[in-house]
């Protein structure tokens, strides 16, 4: 093996670390962080203090991460497992103490024919594997969003309205 590339990445040791697309790679530490990298450029980073104010710094830590390409799933020391967007990192699930104990890994459900069976309408799937000796799953419901053709229905529809609007303050507009 030949190191290709090094830097600091935390203050103190690394929880864990995960490969994602794209050549990113997501890291947890010690120091409170959780932070996407795209070669040794700081991509984006969580803290828990500016993640959920209020809290004490020292409270949390995270554990484990997954970035399956679309979400970043992560794991505490305090047994909570959240789901982030990968790269805007908007949390879109959060189960405070869902573990007992320390989250020791975490695992989005493959995007294979199976795992599309497994996951039932539903986004995305995480598996977590704490201390306490159990395995959960944590589904994230599919989004809402509107069809393709509706949205360009409505853009149809605001540019005629424009139109007419025009036409109505300007007589000879068109």
């Amino acid at each position: 093996m030949k190191k290709t590339l090094e830097f600091k990445a935390h203050d103190g040791e690394i929880e864990d670390i995960a490969l994602g697309p794209d050549n990113k790679v997501v890291t947890a530490g010690r120091d409170f962080q959780c932070c996407v990298w795209q070669q040794d450029q700081l991509v984006t980073g969580l803290r828990w203090n500016e993640n959920l104010p209020g809290i004490p710094d020292k409270a949390y830590r995270y554990q484990a991460c997954r970035d399956s390409g679309t979400f970043l799933g992560l794991g505490t020391v305090t047994g909570s497992v959240a789901i982030h967007i990968a790269f805007s990192l908007q949390r879109l699930y959060y189960v405070k103490e869902a573990h007992g104990i320390v989250v020791t890994d975490v695992a989005f459900v493959p995007e294979s024919q199976r795992g599309r069976e497994l996951l039932a309408g539903n986004e995305a799937a995480l598996l977590s594997v704490a201390v306490d000796s159990r395995c959960k799953l944590h589904l994230l419901p599919s989004r809402r969003s509107l069809p393709i053709w509706l949205l360009l229905l409505l853009c149809a529809g605001l540019i005629v309205a424009a139109i007419l609007l025009l036409q109505l303050a300007f007589p000879g507009f068109l």
